[in-house]
């Protein structure tokens, strides 16, 4: 019998012109979509030998091993000197955006989940004497982004839940000099998705029982730094060939490098 390919949810409905627009850091009081953020999972291959996305197995419980966290160290290699001001997208329970908060940077933080919003405000009322981001409930397709304010915007693992060229008004948003990454999933196309996405498998496998293992030597009492809250997963539909093309075509100059765990990293530095 040939493996069954599961079904997902895709979120991150846009903006019409009859819906809503709200202003970042005001009251929001549109009712946005729930919010949908990839996780990586792990490969199945078929009898045909075609790799798809399965649904993970872990899904809906606490991941020991997680993607985007994975790649926080380089995320925070691309923020600029002197950066004030950081808009974090789609920023789900807000690890990332206290670790740019950590750095002395005022940061926005939106996410359309209701419940991971409440989860990112309650784990930084949590932390003592730190600045804490401004988390917000919206969607960004339905927000009026300032012109040409923010220093970094960062979006993990949320673009592919939105129309890619939202990534236009992401980028009218940065001042001169900013930086825009994209931490982005994309799905299995051609056979060289195929062939990273198996040397992914065993890596994966490996980091996950490393993390497990330290879970399991950390005495009861310690925190484990993940948050009981996960933000709602779905598949990207978009391949990575035709995000260049459109990276191409909406943020001209930028660079665009595979990664390891299913996924990419677009950076474009505004030199306007």
């Amino acid at each position: 019998m040939g493996a069954r390919r599961p079904t997902a949810r895709c979120g991150g409905v846009a903006g019409s012109q009859s819906a809503p627009v709200v202003f970042l850091g005001r009251d929001l009081t549109a009712g946005p979509p729930p919010s949908f953020r990839g996780n990586g999972a792990v490969e199945s291959v078929s009898g045909q030998c075609v790799i798809t996305r399965a649904r993970p197995l872990w899904q809906g419980r606490t991941m020991p091993f997680d993607h985007n966290d994975h790649y926080h160290r380089l995320l925070l290699r691309q923020v600029p000197r002197n950066c004030g001001a950081a808009l974090d997208v789609g920023c789900g329970t807000g690890r990332f955006a206290r670790r740019l908060a950590h750095l002395g940077i005022e940061v926005d933080a939106i996410d359309p989940s209701e419940e991971a919003i409440a989860e990112a405000r309650a784990q930084s009322g949590r932390i003592a004497g730190g600045r804490s981001p401004r988390f917000q409930h919206a969607n960004v397709t339905e927000v009026e982004l300032p012109k040409a304010h923010y220093d970094f915007i960062s979006c993990l693992a949320s673009i592919h839940h939105m129309p890619f060229d939202t990534v236009a008004a992401l980028r009218d948003a940065l001042a001169p000099g900013g930086v825009l990454v994209i931490l982005g999933c994309y799905p299995e196309k051609t056979w060289l998705d195929w062939a990273w996405s198996l040397a992914a498998v065993p890596v994966n496998a490996v980091a996950r029982l490393t993390v497990a293992v330290k879970d399991r030597l950390r005495p009861a009492s310690a925190p484990t730094g993940r948050e009981q809250v996960k933000a709602p997963v779905s598949q990207p539909t978009v391949p990575l060939p035709r995000i260049r093309r459109e990276a191409a075509v909406l943020l001209p100059g930028c660079s665009i490098r595979r990664l390891l765990f299913w996924r990419y990293l677009l950076v474009f530095r505004n030199s306007g």
